[in-house]
């Protein structure tokens, strides 16, 4: 059965907390070191959604199953109709089809806002799944930067990749 998708609330902050809390322990695609609180995963929803980017959850008969937002890529104006998405899972319910269905809606919001192109930004090349949700929705490879990042002891690189929404960058936006 495939997952429901709904924007998320504050009341699902701390189901994003835990499953990004094993993200960040069990895992380098994060980056962090240290796991946030509530208190502050409230803080990033809430900085999102004032800004105006989706943010949604998933959830299947055992809960809360994931979430995706998109948020600003750069800060700079000229950025301003490039989004950065982040697809997260919760430990042992990957290859459901959770991923895929927040990804899919998470474009669509992004296009329906006017959004020109999504970046991904995928910790560690060996993060195959995600690599491969990203080209079933048609990412492609940018590059990959390497050794940009310490985490668990090593040295981890960073996969880019890019897909345009709507008419892209083949037409100039509408507030030009």
């Amino acid at each position: 059965m495939p997952p429901t998708l709904r924007d998320a609330t504050p009341a699902d902050v701390p189901a994003i907390t835990a499953i990004y809390a094993a993200e960040v322990r069990d895992h380098v695609n994060t980056y962090e070191y240290d796991i946030p609180d509530e208190a502050e995963m409230a803080r990033r929803m809430g900085a999102v959604l004032d800004a105006g980017y989706p943010y949604l959850v998933a959830e299947d008969s055992q809960g809360l199953a994931g979430y995706a937002y998109a948020n600003s890529y750069r800060a700079r104006i000229g950025y301003r109709l490039t989004v950065e998405n982040s697809v997260y899972v919760a430990a042992g319910r990957q290859g459901r089809g959770i991923g895929a269905a927040l990804l899919e809606r998470l474009i669509a919001d992004c296009e329906a806002r006017g959004y020109r192109q999504m970046i991904a930004v995928i910790g560690e090349p060996t993060n195959t799944a995600s690599i491969r949700l990203h080209e079933k929705f048609g990412f492609h490879l940018v590059g990959i930067f390497r050794g940009i990042a310490w985490k668990h002891d090593r040295w981890l690189d960073t996969v880019q990749m890019q897909r345009s929404l709507g008419p892209g960058n083949n037409e100039p936006p509408h507030d030009s």
